[in-house]
């Protein structure tokens, strides 16, 4: 069954993780992605581990690198040389997309920028993602995810407060400037893609992982424009709604998510304390976020009284939200991900059998398949420059001596 963008060919001029994650997704829904790489380098998170995974004629690949590059193919075009960079040009004339991830203006001089591209194929979409956007007084600067947690506010409202044991900024477990650029990426190519469709014009896209992390702040940065105070440091509580983080439970922690004041008062009930639910200082969500530190002193000895599976199975059968923390084991371990099939397993010649975390986008039409792993470096050499750049063998070969790809 076809995939929706089988019809797209997508040039990957990227690398590390922003632009990877965004094609690797293009990727997922069909798209035909092509990856230049650096000559006997590629791309830098190639390198970066443990752990790696090793091929049987002794290449090594790291986890970090597998994570976002399945399904695409690898060829490699040292494009600082004019010869290579007349490979990717030609290259580009047959494709749809062209996505990059060098700081700005760091393609100009190899007239692979978007006006260099535009000239050979007017109705490319092509998609920068940059620390901070080709326009503003950084746009110079180099960005990286855990620099822009810490500019965007994002660190200011994540750790225990200053005042508690251990409190301070604390950047989030993984590299989520990087992912979110990613994914808006990927919407703004879906949407230039529809206007080329019906127009036959093509644009430059600029991301901006800056912008894309400050966009992700979502309520949090509201409250600050609405109010003109700056959000603190909750540790695992919620800014506006309360009882909505984590307790201590007598064999471990458990997750409370009370969203109304209907749960609220089943949670009082089950806990053995319904007149908590009508006390008036926490009758209602604004209540209960004015007067937080009392009622989480009052709830807390109550829910350390039982096991957190315990309490799982009675909130969960009340409709009270409430989960475990389940670390990364645990979590592909639940029955949840398994019947969702979240974890799949993609056959390479070289490396074997590889996991790989699924897109969790599900269609009912045109669902998504995993039989393409991410590539070693160069693979598809032969494959790539005689299809979209017309060489014949000879001039591949003698392309290989020189060292330009």
């Amino acid at each position: 069954m076809s995939r929706p963008l089988e019809h797209i060919t997508v040039l990957d001029l990227s690398r590390i993780l922003a632009g990877p994650m965004c094609t690797q997704t293009l990727a997922d829904l069909g798209a035909t992605v092509l990856k230049v790489e650096q000559p006997g380098v590629g791309d830098d998170t190639r390198q970066w581990g443990p752990p790696f995974v090793h091929s049987e004629d002794g290449q090594r690949v790291a986890a970090y690198f597998l994570s976002a590059n399945r399904a695409k193919k690898s060829v490699t075009i040292d494009f600082s040389q004019n010869d290579g960079r007349d490979l990717v040009l030609e290259i580009a004339k047959k494709a749809d997309v062209v996505v990059e991830n060098f700081k700005t203006g760091g393609l100009e001089k190899y007239g692979l920028h978007y006006k260099g591209i535009q000239q050979v194929n007017s109705s490319i979409i092509y998609c920068s993602i940059t620390g901070f956007g080709h326009s503003g007084p950084y746009k110079d600067r180099v960005g990286y995810d855990f620099m822009i947690q810490g500019m965007s506010g994002l660190m200011s409202i994540t750790g225990e407060s200053d005042d508690s044991l251990g409190g301070g900024p604390v950047k989030v477990g993984v590299a989520v400037s990087d992912l979110f650029s990613g994914l808006y990426s990927v919407v703004g190519i879906l949407a230039a893609l529809q206007h080329r469709d019906r127009t036959g014009e093509g644009q430059h896209i600029d991301i901006s992982l800056f912008d894309s992390q400050v966009a992700v702040l979502a309520n949090q940065a509201l409250n600050y424009l609405t109010t003109g105070d700056a959000p603190q440091r909750l540790g695992n509580a919620h800014p506006n709604i309360v009882p909505y983080e984590v307790f201590k439970t007598s064999d471990g922690h458990l997750i409370l998510a009370v969203g109304n004041d209907r749960q609220f008062e089943k949670l009082c009930v089950i806990v053995g304390c319904p007149e908590i639910a009508a006390h008036a200082d926490f009758k209602n969500n604004a209540d209960r976020v004015k007067n937080r530190n009392c009622l989480v002193d009052l709830l807390s000895p109550l829910i350390r009284r039982r096991k957190t599976n315990d309490w799982i199975v009675v909130f969960q059968n009340a409709g009270v939200p409430s989960g475990p923390i389940n670390d990364i084991e645990q979590m592909f371990a639940d029955p949840q991900i398994l019947s969702r099939n979240l974890k799949v397993e993609i056959n390479h010649p070289g490396l074997g059998a590889l996991p790989s975390v699924a897109c969790p986008i599900k269609y009912s039409g045109t669902p998504l398949s995993y039989n393409d792993p991410p590539p070693l470096l160069g693979e598809h050499m032969h494959e790539i420059l005689s299809e979209y750049a017309d060489l014949t063998d000879e001039k591949i070969a003698e392309y290989k001596r020189s060292g330009i790809i």
